[in-house]
């Protein structure tokens, strides 16, 4: 497919705002709305979603990672920006993904059956890493926070 066509971009993008939206509803996560188009993207690879808090209308509450690697998401407290929201997910992989390569047990967290631990573990640190080294390039991010 060609995710520079802009129908199939905005296809794509539709389909994981979708997810996005399944993911949340799946933990018990409140929120208000999922914003129209992702904060940041990469089709096919990765979105980053703002959310709206439940609590504080037109605030972002939560930021959701979407796309080619596993959903996950992370509260919005201390981060105004995509770019923080996606560093701070890939950092938390990295920690999971040692832990999951020692066979130990995530708290609160899934991914996956216990006997495909160590595989699974390389591939999170694989995209942690790109997640990474993508947040680090400043070429890829403008500065804009986020209310």
């Amino acid at each position: 497919m060609d995710y520079e066509d802009s129908i199939i971009e905005e296809q794509w993008c539709e389909e994981r705002r979708v997810a996005v939206s399944t993911y949340l509803k799946s933990h018990g996560v409140k929120h208000g709305q999922i914003s129209e188009w992702p904060a940041w993207h990469v089709a096919p690879y990765v979105s980053i979603w703002a959310v709206e808090s439940d609590l504080r209308s037109g605030w972002v509450g939560w930021w959701v990672l979407c796309g080619d690697l596993p959903t996950d998401y992370i509260s919005a407290g201390n981060i105004n920006h995509p770019r923080d929201a996606m560093r701070a997910i890939a950092e938390r992989w990295l920690e999971d993904s040692a832990l999951m390569a020692r066979g130990e047990q995530l708290q609160g967290r899934s991914t996956g059956s216990p006997a495909e631990s160590a595989k699974l573990a390389e591939l999170l640190a694989t995209r942690a890493n790109l997640l990474i080294k993508w947040a680090n390039d400043e070429s890829l991010w403008r500065e804009e926070p986020v209310p």
